[in-house]
C-alpha cells in the first residue's frame, strides 16, 4: 500500500464515503493567495522541481533551516540539486508537521510519484519531477487547470496597474478566474518605515494631491474602483493587530501631517490614523459588495540579523499573543452600527483565539443564507492537521460548521492546491466520526449539503462566484 493512498487519513467508513462521494472532485474556491498573476499570465513553465518547489516557499525554508543548513544551500548560491538534497535530508525528520503531507501529496499528485522523499531517494525523485516539468500540462497554467481551480484571489497593492491581470481576462485560453485582491497595508502602516514613500507613489497612480487623510481615502477609493473594474471580489488587510480608536478628523490630519513631515508617530496616534483609514475601507467594501479579510496576531521580522540579509517574508515570523477583543468588536460594531459592515473573514495567527473569533462572528449576523462574518480557515502555523481540526472544532461548537466558507491555500507555491485536498480529508473524518459516534444522524442530504458547502458552494457564494 502506498503512502499516499485512495483512504489517507480516512479512518472511518462514513469519512471515505463522504470524501470520495461529496468532496474528492469539488472545483476550487482559491480566495486567498500569493502565487503571481505576471506568472500566470506568462504561463511560466518551471525549470527544475527546487524552482516550483523551493523558490519562494518560507514553510519549507523553516523546516530545512531547523536541520541546522547554511543559508547559501537554502535561498542562497547553491546549485539546485543540492538545495533539493537539503530539503530531501531535513523532511523524515517532520514526523507531525503538514509539511511531510504536502510534500507527498505533491508528489503524487502532480508527478505521479509513490516514492518516499529521503536522502536515498532524492536523486530520483529531482529526476522524475524535472522530467515531469518538461511536459506542456505542467506549466503555470497547466497546473491550475489540473488542479480544478474555478477562481484565484491574488494579493494586490492599491498602486498596482492590474496589468498581468487585464491580460489574462483579454485571452480567454483559461477557464479559472484570476482575479486582484485589494491589500492597503502600506497605506495604512503610518508608523512603519517607508510610509511617506508610499503615499507619494499612491497620489501618483491615483492623479490626487495627497495633503490629508481625506485625501488618503479619496485615493484608495479611486483605487478599488480600479480593482473592482478588473473583478475584485475581497480585500485583505494583514494587520498586527485589531484597532479601534476614533478620534476627530482634525487630530487625525495633525498625525498624518506630522508623520509625513518625517516626524514619529506614537503607537497611540498611529492606531487612531489607522482606525479612520480602516473604517473608510469598510464602508467602501461594503458599497461595493467586497468581502474583508483581517489576517492579525503576528510577530513579523522578528529576527533583525535575518532581516536585514533576506528582506520580509523569508520565514522569519511568529505567532503574537495581542489581547485585540475590545478593538476588533468595537471596529465591527462601528460599521454594523451604520448598516455598513462587509461580508468579512477573521484570521487570528494565535490558536487561542478560535472559540473568541467564533463568538464574535457570531455576534454579527447577516441576511441570505450564509454567515456574514467568519473565523476564517486555520491560518499559516495553524494549517496542521491538530490546527484545521481544533478550527474546525471550535466552529462546529459556536457557529454553523455547514456555513463556513472553507479552504485557501494562502500560498506561493503553484503546487499548493493539493491543500485542499489535505482540508477535504480531514473535515470528511472529522464528520464521519461525529456520525458513527452517533453524534449526529447519518442523514444523507443533510451531510451532502454540509460538505459539498464548505469544500466549495458556501464559498463561491460568499465571494459571489456562482
Amino acid at each position: 500500500m502506498t503512502f499516499i493512498n485512495d483512504d489517507f487519513l480516512l479512518t472511518n467508513k462514513t469519512a471515505r464515503h463522504l470524501y470520495h462521494t461529496y468532496a474528492e472532485n469539488q472545483p476550487i474556491i482559491d480566495y486567498h493567495c500569493h502565487i503571481s498573476p505576471k506568472e500566470i499570465a506568462e504561463d511560466k513553465r518551471f525549470s527544475d522541481i527546487t524552482e516550483v518547489w523551493l523558490g519562494g516557499d518560507h514553510y519549507k525554508w523553516r523546516l530545512i533551516r531547523m536541520n541546522g543548513v547554511p543559508e547559501s544551500e537554502i535561498t542562497g548560491s547553491a546549485d539546485p540539486k543540492t538545495k533539493f538534497r537539503r530539503f530531501a535530508e531535513a523532511l523524515p525528520l517532520a514526523i507531525g508537521n503538514p509539511m511531510y503531507h504536502w510534500t507527498h501529496l505533491e508528489l503524487k499528485r502532480y508527478f505521479d510519484c509513490d516514492l518516499i522523499l529521503s536522502p536515498a531517494t532524492a536523486d530520483e525523485i529531482y529526476d522524475r519531477c524535472n522530467e515531469v516539468l518538461s511536459r506542456p500540462d505542467m506549466s503555470a497554467r497547466g497546473i491550475i487547470r489540473r488542479s480544478n481551480v474555478r477562481m484565484i484571489g491574488t494579493t494586490d497593492d492599491p498602486a498596482d496597474s492590474l496589468e498581468w491581470h487585464e491580460k489574462i481576462a483579454a485571452e480567454h485560453s483559461l477557464d479559472t478566474a484570476v482575479l486582484p485582491s485589494f491589500r492597503p497595508d502600506k497605506a495604512i502602516n503610518i508608523d512603519k518605515p517607508g510610509f511617506c514613500e508610499y503615499i507619494a507613489k499612491l497620489a501618483e497612480v491615483s492623479g490626487i494631491k495627497i495633503e490629508t487623510p481625506e485625501d488618503v481615502m479619496k485615493a484608495l477609493s479611486l483605487r478599488l474602483d480600479h480593482f473592482c473594474s478588473h473583478g475584485c471580489k475581497a480585500s485583505d488587510h494583514g494587520i498586527d493587530y485589531p484597532v479601534y480608536s476614533p478620534a476627530p478628523a482634525d487630530e487625525v490630519k495633525e498625525i498624518f501631517e506630522r508623520a509625513m513631515s518625517g516626524k514619529a508617530v506614537s503607537q497611540p496616534d498611529a492606531d487612531k490614523y489607522k482606525t479612520a483609514i480602516l473604517l473608510h475601507l469598510g464602508r467602501e467594501y461594503s458599497k461595493r459588495g467586497i468581502v474583508m479579510q483581517l489576517h492579525y496576531n503576528t510577530q513579523r521580522n522578528v529576527n533583525s540579523r535575518y532581516f536585514g540579509l533576506l528582506g520580509p517574508d523569508t520565514g522569519f515570523d511568529c505567532i503574537s499573543t495581542r489581547d485585540c477583543s475590545r478593538e476588533l468588536t468595537g471596529f465591527l460594531n462601528a460599521l454594523d452600527s451604520e448598516n455598513c459592515l462587509p461580508r468579512t473573514i477573521l484570521y487570528s495567527l494565535n490558536p487561542a483565539d478560535n472559540e473568541l473569533l467564533d463568538t464574535v462572528a457570531g455576534s454579527f449576523p447577516g441576511e441570505g443564507g450564509i454567515q456574514k462574518v467568519q473565523h476564517g480557515a486555520a491560518w499559516w502555523f495553524n494549517d496542521t492537521k491538530s490546527g484545521m481540526e481544533a478550527q474546525l472544532r471550535s466552529f462546529a461548537n459556536l457557529a454553523l460548521l455547514g456555513g463556513f466558507v472553507g479552504m485557501l491555500t494562502d500560498s506561493r507555491s503553484f503546487l499548493s492546491y493539493t491543500r485542499h485536498e489535505y482540508f477535504r480529508r480531514i473535515l470528511c473524518n472529522m464528520i464521519g466520526e461525529w456520525v458513527e459516534a452517533g453524534e449526529y444522524p447519518a442523514d444523507e442530504e443533510s451531510l451532502k449539503k454540509i460538505v459539498e458547502g464548505v469544500c466549495y458552494k458556501n464559498a463561491a457564494k460568499f465571494f459571489g462566484i456562482e
